[in-house]
């Protein structure tokens, strides 16, 4: 029936096109995927009849089509019930209507089946006992379609389907890291999505509660209030699905970098100068999806309390709450609204009492609808600051505590500044949390800080937080330092005047206000010194120590800054990172035992505990003199007395080498390689060695570029490389060979490759930026870039600095995430005129984009 199905087809196509314009203008998500619905309706009822199918046969919609509602891009889930087995005949007929209705352009999931057949799945599969619960009759036998209700209600097992899909729902909310705050979330799967909500009606549904949420309110199972909200929030992610489908023209659930900025200008969002449009789509949905988890939360427990009754009698806690069944519980149903303070005494509760699981569902949906209480008059009560702070002082619990007063909106009813970071995502290419959960994730990096059981995981930091007395004041740093992103201007300086407000106002010292305070505008500080600046210059350490002024504000700024910079992402903390800080922290901590920057005391600890080790490797006295008088005092500041003692190890007698020496090992920080390259000087040399790593695919993180004074080259990379750690010894020979070879054969350098940017760059470019200005002592320039991160990037900026034969000297390399922000110590004539100063910025900015 070709004629019948491009007739169908075109008619569906141009109804669909009808109702998604009318939706675009109306913005009714019911009345789209109501209509298609009916449309469909019309369209199968039209194929089935023009075949002769036996009077008993029935066409039956389930799962999301038998619900009533068809998103643009859903498929169409049906069930051919018959009466009896078919016969061949009948097996091709209906074959030729699955046919048709493919034909029709219809996305068919189909199945063919009796009733028994019907019963003997459903025992077997809970996803097919799942869609008959919504099976709705097309046309057909409706005795048929009744029947097969009848005999599916009295098979069903309301308590062990009950089991079954919260079991189903807990593996899925794992499978997406049990968070709704993913940066690329599943409207319909992730948790607080649409099938959450799909799971509490299903359960409801299968236990004869109801199946809306009206009814369920009729059941006593949630309130009017409840039911209003969970329609609402319900609404709004409908509404984002069928934006996905309609914008990506195919059946999307997740909500990807790709299509974010536009379903978010389809709703009406506009970038602004603080936020992109994309970003507030992003919050609207992540406030949607927590509603939806909390809501769920007590639905769920609820429905359990009906379906598993348990006769318990409650353990008086104290006046206010009691335990019931392992949960805290509240003494009456008022207790939050006669004793507004007990908002906050239910989490100092359950942080004393870690025997406790949780709140009841009564207790939760208590506070739930009595957190609009804390207002004003209640911040200000001296009982509830109290409460507070005894919550951050707690001896244990403190981090579930915060998290769960950010689950149920009551830590940002109590720090009106935190709410409004709720749910707020950050495009900047290296957060992956929003600002809310980061604070959080910086929260738990801090308090693990303190905890002997974590003392492996970062054992100097364990080290320091074991002797900080009031870790409490880390804890509320942590919960200031980013309070004030999204709100325009420097967050640093209005996350402080947050800060000092709240410790004004809870009665802190002035000593404890001042350290949280210096924290809080400072927590940037010591990460920018240590990944952008030279730690061997001794006025860098000066300046710091001035700043952090003693030991106890540098603790804390340095727990303060590894906890953040952990917060962001897994992937941008690495071991190179760790000694950066490590090493400032050490240096800045010899400042405050009295001992003043000294370039010839370091110059002179760096030589003898370098010849302590040489005289280990089984050297001679006198076998470093030769290499040693060719190098100054910069390079002895610039590295370690093991890179001193294992580089002269390998070149002692190698001080002329007419052919490069290249010596590679694991680095001793424990990640990533080190690599020493030892040549005859050339104006490309850094070139050459960038463009070897970038077709390796190596990412290299730090460079150390040092010229001897009878004109060698001494260069060393510290290198990794994604599967270094499976075969470091074949790499580490692989190098030493390739790289001498590279360096001896001196061909022309290939054209940098532009590389390949990930979708987050594609869709949220960094815009590049170069600064190049002399350093404080005019003898260097700083060159600092940033940009989106690809391969081949370094390698670019390598070439251009050739071209224009600038010499570099040293070279850091910080990748945040997607963003890579690299500082260069750099020289050379041609810097000293104005005019190629503006062309090298240009031409390294035109080498940045892509």
């Amino acid at each position: 029936m070709p004629s019948l199905a491009i007739a169908l087809k075109e008619e569906l196509k141009a109804e669909r096109q009808i109702v998604i314009e009318r939706f675009l203008k109306d913005g009714k998500a019911e009345h789209l995927l109501t209509q298609l619905r009916i449309n469909v309706d019309a369209a199968m009822i039209k194929a089935w009849t023009a075949f002769d199918l036996p009077e008993t046969a029935a066409l039956v919609a389930v799962g999301g089509y038998g619900r009533g509602e068809l998103f643009p891009h859903s498929d169409v889930d049906v069930l051919i019930l018959l009466q009896e087995a078919p016969n061949a005949a009948l097996q091709a007929k209906l074959e030729e209507l699955v046919q048709l209705f493919w034909d029709m352009g219809l996305e068919i999931g189909h199945s063919i089946r009796t009733i028994d057949e019907c019963l003997f799945e459903a025992d077997a599969d809970i996803t097919v006992q799942t869609s008959l619960l919504e099976a709705r009759l097309v046309i057909g036998n409706n005795k048929q379609f009744q029947l097969l209700k009848v005999r599916c209600n009295a098979a069903m097992d309301p308590q062990a389907f009950f089991q079954a899909k919260t079991l189903e729902l807990r593996q899925r909310h794992a499978k997406y890291e049990d968070t709704p705050y993913s940066l690329e979330p599943n409207c319909k799967e992730s948790p607080g999505g649409l099938r959450d909500l799909q799971v509490i009606l299903w359960v409801s549904k299968a236990a004869g509660f109801g199946n809306s949420w009206r009814e369920l309110a009729v059941h006593g199972l949630i309130t009017p209030t409840e039911a209003r909200q969970l329609t609402q929030k319900e609404r709004s992610l409908k509404d984002v699905r069928i934006r996905l489908h309609i914008v990506t023209n195919r059946h999307e659930d997740r909500l990807v970098f790709d299509v974010q900025t536009a379903i978010a200008e389809s709703i009406g969002f506009k970038t602004t100068e603080t936020r992109r449009a994309s970003e507030y789509l992003m919050q609207r949905y992540y406030l949607a999806a927590k509603a939806v988890t909390q809501l769920n939360m007590i639905l769920l427990q609820n429905i359990e309390a009906q379906l598993f009754p348990q006769m318990t009698s409650p353990v008086a806690i104290n006046e206010h709450f009691n335990e019931v069944n392992g949960f805290i519980d509240i003494a009456s149903d008022d207790t939050f609204d006669v004793t507004p303070s007990t908002m906050l005494e239910v989490f100092l509760l359950l942080s004393l009492h870690p025997e406790l699981k949780g709140m009841t569902a009564r207790t939760f949906r208590s506070l739930w609808n009595a957190r609009f209480k804390i207002d004003n008059q209640f911040r200000q009560d001296p009982v509830n600051r109290a409460l507070f702070m005894k919550i951050l002082q707690a001896p244990q619990g403190i981090t579930h505590a915060l998290r769960r007063m950010n689950q149920t909106s009551v830590l940002g009813r109590y720090l009106p500044n935190f709410r409004k970071i709720v749910g707020q995502m950050q495009h900047d290419l290296f957060h992956v949390y929003t600002v809310d959960q980061h604070i959080m994730m910086v929260v738990r990096n801090v308090r693990r800080f303190m905890l002997s059981e974590h003392a492996h995981e970062y054992p100097f930091c364990s080290q320091l937080a074991a002797n900080f007395s009031k870790p409490w004041l880390l804890y509320i740093a942590a919960l200031f330092h980013d309070i004030a992103k999204g709100r325009g201007g420097d967050h640093s300086q209005l996350g402080m005047e947050d800060a000092q407000v709240f410790c004004v106002d809870h009665g802190l010292s002035e000593e404890e206000t001042e350290l949280v305070v210096f924290l809080v505008e400072n927590h940037l500080m010591m990460s920018q010194i240590a990944q952008k600046q030279d730690l061997s210059d001794p006025a860098v350490i000066s300046s710091f120590a001035k700043l952090v002024k003693d030991e106890r504000h540098l603790t804390a700024l340095y727990l303060l800054t590894v906890a953040d910079i952990r917060g962001t992402s897994p992937k941008v903390w690495n071991a190179w990172k760790g000694k950066l800080l490590e090493d400032l922290y050490n240096m800045t901590l010899r400042v405050f035992g009295g001992d003043a920057p000294s370039t010839d005391r370091e110059l002179k600890n760096r030589q003898e505990e370098a010849l302590k080790t040489l005289r280990l490797y089984g050297l001679s006295a006198h076998a470093h003199e030769a290499l040693w008088k060719q190098l100054d005092v910069v390079y002895f500041l610039r590295h370690d007395a093991g890179d001193i003692a294992w580089q002269t190890r390998a070149l002692y007698e190698k001080i002329d080498s007419p052919v490069p020496v290249v010596k590679c090992r694991l680095a001793p920080i424990g990640e990533g390689l080190q690599v020493t390259v030892y040549v005859k000087d050339q104006t490309d040399l850094f070139a050459r060695i960038c463009s070897y790593f970038d077709r390796k695919n190596f990412s290299i993180l730090d460079a150390k570029i040092h010229t001897t004074k009878h004109g060698y080259g001494l260069d060393t990379f510290l290198v990794t490389e994604p599967a270094f750690a499976d075969n470091y010894r074949d790499l580490i020979s692989l190098i030493e060979h390739e790289l001498t070879e590279v360096l001896t054969e001196k061909v022309n350098l290939p054209s940098p490759s532009k590389g390949r940017l990930s979708r987050l760059c594609r869709n949220f470019p960094a815009t590049p930026t170069v600064d190049l200005r002399p350093d404080e002592r005019g003898q260097y320039y700083l060159l600092t870039i940033s940009a989106n991160d690809r391969n081949g990037l370094l390698y670019s900026v390598a070439n251009i600095l050739a071209k224009y034969k600038v010499n570099l000297h040293t070279a850091k390399v910080m990748t945040l995430g997607e963003r890579v922000e690299d500082v260069f110590l750099v020289d050379g004539s041609a810097l000293n005129n104005p005019r190629n100063q503006i062309q090298l910025e240009t031409d390294l900015l035109d080498a940045l984009r892509v």
